[in-house]
């Protein structure tokens, strides 16, 4: 399948496309507001100890999943209370970028070895394993359009694409699509962090990638892979921008080494964007990425400036959607 039969991008959140995902209610019981209930949720979660987490995805529920950059385990956890536990034992390699779809299946990267997976979000059993590239690669992130879930590497200048059918089939492994990055991608040679984190543009025209290594984003055509350095005006460089977060036309971006997000309102086509504010939090210790729920935006600290243990603590914290 070519890159152009994976045309339909539109600005979703992930997990509330298709199939039988749960929304979030309207009103409740006793006549609170969602609002008025979430701001009783715990605003920083325990994660296990030793976990490393990384990637994070939330569907329609209040459920937020995150992977296991040391052993590729799926931790759930409920938002409003902050329990939590295992849903899925990892194979021994790590899971970096994740999303959920609205079949409840999570699509994770598989970083080093050049596979992405899928998990059933309810029983964590894997479904299905695919095999995106041979030789050294770093596939790091993840972002699912009504057509595709496409993958990014960063250490060579492709993406990769899993086609997506509407009955909820998942594709075959003969189906996976590899774009070569074109137009004005300047690939860093070597093992260096290029292509990281992915994201619709707002018209769902594109993708938007950012290119850690030299601090770009860049508006990415699926049909061709010709990519477009987005104008971001007098911003600082994205030198540390890893997971991005579409909301919208606001686009946030974590900048990982800052502890910081910056956060930018962007045109419709993706090709232009201006800086609103960062976001920055004493909690921050290392944040990797981020998904949304309600008002608001939640991050799991990596911790890559602190040496991993079996003891070493690993939260995640939330804090407010920008308005």
């Amino acid at each position: 399948m070519s890159g152009a039969a994976l045309l339909g991008l539109t600005n979703g959140v992930e997990g509330r496309r298709t199939g039988p995902a749960a929304g979030r209610p309207t009103d409740l019981a006793d006549g609170r507001s969602p609002r008025t209930e979430e701001e009783a949720w715990p605003t920083t979660l325990q994660l296990p100890d030793g976990f490393r987490p990384e990637g994070i995805a939330i569907g329609g529920g209040p459920w937020a999943y995150f992977g296991s950059i040391g052993d590729g385990s799926i931790y759930r956890v409920d938002l409003r209370s902050g329990a939590g536990a295992i849903i899925s034992q990892g194979p021994g390699t790590a899971s970096l970028g994740l999303k959920l779809d609205g079949w409840g299946r999570l699509f994770v990267a598989g970083q080093r070895t050049g596979e992405a997976r899928v998990v059933d979000s309810r029983s964590g059993a894997l479904l299905a394993t695919y095999r995106l590239t041979e030789g050294t690669s770093f596939v790091n992130d993840v972002v699912l359009t009504p057509s595709a879930a496409w993958f990014t590497d960063s250490y060579q200048p492709v993406l990769y694409g899993l086609p997506l059918g509407r009955d909820g089939r998942l594709p075959d492994p003969a189906d996976v699509v590899r774009l070569p990055l074109a137009g004005e991608w300047q690939q860093v040679p070597g093992e260096v962090i290029n292509a990281n984190g992915i994201a619709p543009t707002p018209d769902g025209r594109a993708l938007l990638v950012v290119q850690s290594g030299v601090g770009l984003l860049h508006r990415v055509n699926p049909t061709d892979g010709v990519a477009a350095r987005v104008d971001l005006g007098a911003a600082a460089p994205l030198t540390n921008g890893d997971g991005l977060l579409l909301e919208g036309r606001t686009l946030y971006v974590v900048q990982n080494r800052q502890n910081a997000v910056d956060v930018f309102r962007l045109d419709a086509t993706g090709g232009r964007g201006e800086f609103l504010t960062r976001i920055t939090d004493p909690r921050f210790d290392v944040p990797t990425t981020a998904a949304a729920y309600g008002d608001r935006i939640y991050l799991p600290n990596a911790r890559f400036t602190t040496p991993p243990t079996p003891q070493t603590t690993y939260t995640a914290v939330a804090v407010e959607r920008v308005r």
